[in-house]
């Protein structure tokens, strides 16, 4: 599909929708406030369906969408995983720092219910793969398991953790995985790329929205 604004030139002003900005210092407003602000913003949001597994061999499962691609050499992926409140870990983070693995599977429109279903707070030791009716398959090269029902994912082993903020509601520790293993269906990886219209992307957006891709532009970028 072309662009939204084909007759565009280079130099050309673009008139943004009116009205007056509003300003303000993080130090004006509370934790929730400015949380609420960032998801409600930074969007859409790809999501990251992580599995986990304690050293006690117990599985877990858990949505993050502070998620992304990091590099390609070594491959590398993020997710960031906040604080509960009084600074106790969530079970991800818990089960990444003790076994230093992990895998990223992907978050499609066909696995939203479930997925959604295992961002419910689940007791330390509670399988989310059990909870949620979801498929556990065997990794490759790292321990924990993968979701079958997800179109591509991606085994893990820690790159790096960098911890944000002192612990208190609204800090966070960032997670680099390096990716040591793909699996992708063969019905989605064609050509040596990914067809979107079959890997069916859902995204997060603020409150308890999720959307999916709509209008595809595009667009080359230009030599100057």
């Amino acid at each position: 599909m072309t662009s939204p604004n084909p007759d565009w030139k280079p130099g050309q002003k673009i008139e943004a929708p009116g009205g007056d900005l509003i300003s303000f210092s993080p130090a004006e407003k509370d934790v929730a406030s400015i949380y609420k602000f960032l998801i409600g913003s930074v969007v859409p949001r790809p999501i990251a369906f992580v599995s986990t597994i304690s050293k006690d061999g117990v599985s877990n499962l858990a949505p993050f969408s502070f998620f992304n691609a990091l590099s390609s050499n070594p491959p590398c992926v993020m997710i960031s995983i906040s604080a509960r409140p009084g600074g106790e870990y969530k079970d991800t983070l818990r089960n990444i720092e003790e076994t230093k693995e992990f895998v990223v599977n992907s978050a499609n429109r066909w696995l939203l219910e479930p997925l959604v279903h295992c961002a419910a707070e689940y007791p330390y030791g509670v399988s989310e793969f059990e909870k949620a009716g979801l498929t556990a398959i065997a990794s490759e090269k790292v321990k924990p398991q993968r979701v079958k029902e997800s179109a591509v994912q991606l085994e893990c082993e820690l790159y790096q953790t960098v911890k944000i903020g002192d612990g208190s509601p609204g800090s966070s520790t960032l997670v680099i995985g390096k990716i040591v293993m793909f699996h992708v269906l063969d019905r989605i990886y064609q050509d040596g790329k990914i067809n979107l219209e079959e890997l069916k992307p859902i995204a997060r957006l603020g409150g308890v929205n999720y959307c999916s891709v709509g209008e595809i532009f595009g667009i080359p970028i230009p030599k100057v």
